[in-house]
């Protein structure tokens, strides 16, 4: 198996046992934080990461659609609320657990837009499936594709989706409502938990650090940002959350540039700190190795 495929696919199989084990269980709850602006959260077992909706007179946008499996109970959940499907879906980024529904959304109707390095990236391989080995399917890609930033103007609202280079991955996007103060982060934030930095897809811990910079730059104290995993937060959490990783890596350095050994950096255990931030997919000893990678492949 190609390596450079492994810490995608480890998160594709916890998406794809979590939900196929739960499916019954699992429902979206939804929360208004604006007029006709919604957070989109799984309950009850993993959905995939974090959703955004906008509805209204002039139609219907999705940010992100979950994982594959669960798509039926997303576009009843979209239903529900809206009274019709969606006419958009923005995908933050590659991810599975964030692009899974795309084809069932883009067979109702909606048209998938996302940065070109995620449309480049699906010709190569398909991240939503069980191994990535041939491209995604048509019905699943971009079908319109953005370099640095794009505004809708629907619903009220002024969304401004843009790109941050080489962060989570190197097709990651923002989106911020303006005039709401509402900012959907993708997976730029995992609120509360360690960030998953995917490395083999072009993203990087100082990237992620700047792309966090960019956010607290148009947040206020009584911003709602939703994370690409976690609660709905505020400022305070994502400066929590830039502040740990810039901490983390810099207690790694330390070891790196003392001439420790990969081994002999994990015995040491600098984030031990921060073990309360460990969860099921990136664990202190995953944090600790990605960090090592980075720093050395950074030179």
């Amino acid at each position: 198996m190609n390596k450079k495929l492994l810490p995608v696919l480890g998160l594709l199989l916890l998406t794809f046992v979590s939900a196929h084990g739960q499916e019954g269980e699992i429902s979206f709850k939804s929360t208004e934080l604006a007029p006709g602006l919604y957070m989109l959260e799984g309950q009850g077992g993993f959905a995939g990461g974090n959703l955004g909706l906008s509805t209204g007179d002039d139609g219907v946008v999705l940010i992100d659609d979950g994982v594959a499996p669960l798509a039926p109970k997303l576009l009843a959940a979209i239903e529900d609320i809206a009274g019709r499907p969606a006419d958009f879906v923005i995908n933050t980024h590659l991810h599975g657990d964030h692009t899974g529904g795309n084809a069932a959304l883009h067979e109702t109707g909606a048209t998938i837009i996302g940065h070109e390095n995620i449309r480049r990236r699906m010709l190569e391989s398909d991240d939503a499936s069980a191994d990535g080995s041939a491209p995604a399917p048509k019905e699943a890609m971009p079908e319109i594709t953005f370099s640095r930033s794009m505004t809708f103007h629907l619903n009220g609202h002024e969304a401004f989706v843009f790109h941050v280079a080489s962060a989570h991955t190197d097709g990651d996007a923002v989106i911020s409502f303006r005039g709401v103060d509402v900012i959907h982060a993708g997976d730029i934030f995992f609120n509360g938990v360690f960030p998953f930095i995917d490395l083999d897809s072009g993203g990087s811990v100082s990237g992620l650090l700047e792309a966090q910079d960019d956010i607290l730059s148009l947040a206020g104290p009584d911003t709602r940002i939703i994370p690409g995993h976690g609660p709905l937060a505020s400022k305070a959490d994502l400066q929590a959350a830039r502040d740990m990783l810039a901490d983390a890596r810099e207690r790694v350095k330390k070891l790196v540039d003392a001439g420790n050994s990969e081994q002999e950096i994990l015995d040491a255990n600098p984030l031990a700190a921060y073990d309360d931030w460990d969860w099921s997919f990136i664990t202190t000893e995953v944090m600790i190795r990605t960090l090592i990678r980075d720093l050395r492949e950074a030179g």
